[in-house]
């Protein structure tokens, strides 16, 4: 029996994920679970699944849940140093670090360095510190095993490969709500539009960042640390119906693809289980249903975010962490009203301008900038 942290255990991924331990409840013990303000979820998820301890980042949260979780032998903790304390507690086999955004890179790190193998959904984690992730994994000997549909799908497609024989990566993205929609209307898009994915359930944020390709282009920068391919043999291709999660291309002219519904469970259980396909009551690919697969080039014009990913993981050093940072805060100001959907570019495209570039950033030099970047953002007008 493994045993495993989630952090982030009441957001989208998080759920999932439980659903999938609830599936095999024989394979798994789970120590801590993580959440920030969804306390009632989490009451019911201490309840169901006893872990060892609950960290909630708000304090107030934190009280309700010792409130509804009295009589349970469960220790309830607030902020995020216990976080970061549990995300690197060696009695643990495996951490799943669902967190959204650039405050999961550190408790990735601190997984790493402990020794710990991380499940990763947060792919800001790589895209903030990819020198000091695999540094922290060479010396410790930790693995990372990709949650992201498209990077399961990669990696599933490579296993028993020779990695040598790799010509190029192919993520499939479904191109969001507005791959379609005239460019000339994008000034106009509210958050209720950019919150209507065609395919997907998942947070709010993501869920942006999918509408402006953001994700697909933080997604180039994690596969680049995942699979140690350079930007110029990763490819981006739009296809709608999102069954086929990846492709790698072999130099033979070979392609390997890996399809399914699009369903977080499966590639999540994968994670947990790897290199197993275990058993599952998930909903199955019925391909006499499928009526059509289709794919387009990415249209870099009506998405501007994806050449700023490529930008940045061509300058390396402090580039992709401030494209980061500046994505993460400008999606909060969008989501709060406060800038257009047109703004999110055009901000991280300053950000990435004007912050002080830096060849190889430390763990304190990123924290710098993400106090830079947030400023930057908070006051862009």
């Amino acid at each position: 029996m493994r045993k495993i942290s989630i952090l982030g255990s009441t957001g989208s991924i998080g759920v999932n994920a439980l659903s999938v331990i609830r599936n095999m409840p024989e394979k798994f013990k789970i120590v801590h679970l993580t959440g920030n303000l969804n306390y009632t979820k989490m009451i019911d998820q201490g309840k169901e699944f006893l872990p060892q301890t609950i960290t909630m980042i708000d304090e107030e949260a934190a009280e309700k849940v010792k409130i509804g979780l009295q009589g349970f032998n469960i220790n309830i903790f607030s902020g995020r140093n216990k976080l970061l304390d549990h995300s690197g507690d060696r009695q643990v086999d495996l951490v799943l670090n669902s967190l959204v955004g650039a405050s999961g890179m550190e408790p990735t790190l601190a997984a790493l360095q402990n020794g710990i193998d991380v499940a990763l959904s947060n792919k800001e984690s790589l895209v903030v510190a990819g020198d000091l992730i695999y540094s922290a994994m060479k010396e410790s000997g930790a693995n990372l095993f990709p949650v992201d549909s498209e990077h399961s799908a990669i990696w599933q497609c490579l296993f028993g490969e020779n990695e040598k024989d790799i010509e190029k990566i192919i993520l499939t993205g479904s191109g969001g709500p507005f791959r379609t929609r005239p460019i000339d209307t994008f000034s106009s898009i509210t958050k209720n539009d950019a919150l209507k994915h065609p395919n997907w359930v998942m947070g709010q944020k993501i869920t942006i960042d999918s509408a402006t390709m953001m994700n697909k282009g933080l997604e180039v920068i994690e596969a680049h640390w995942l699979f140690n391919i350079d930007s110029s043999n990763i490819e981006i291709v739009v296809h709608p119906q999102s069954i086929i999660h990846s492709m790698v291309q072999f130099k033979d002219g070979s392609v390997k693809a890996q399809l399914g519904v699009p369903d977080m469970k499966i590639p999540i259980q994968y994670a947990l289980t790897y290199p197993r396909h275990f058993s599952s009551n998930w909903e199955r690919l019925d391909f006499k249903e499928v009526s059509d697969l289709t794919f387009e080039a990415p249209n870099f014009e009506r998405f501007p975010c994806l050449s700023l990913a490529y930008d940045a993981l061509e300058k390396k050093g402090s580039s992709p962490a401030v494209l980061n940072f500046a994505n993460d805060y400008s999606v909060f100001r969008f989501l709060k009203d406060e800038i257009k959907f047109t703004d999110i570019p055009k901000i991280i495209e300053s950000a990435m301008k004007n912050h002080e570039w830096d060849e190889n950033p430390n763990l304190s030099n990123l924290k710098d900038l993400d106090f830079w970047t947030k400023d930057f953002v908070k006051n862009f007008d």
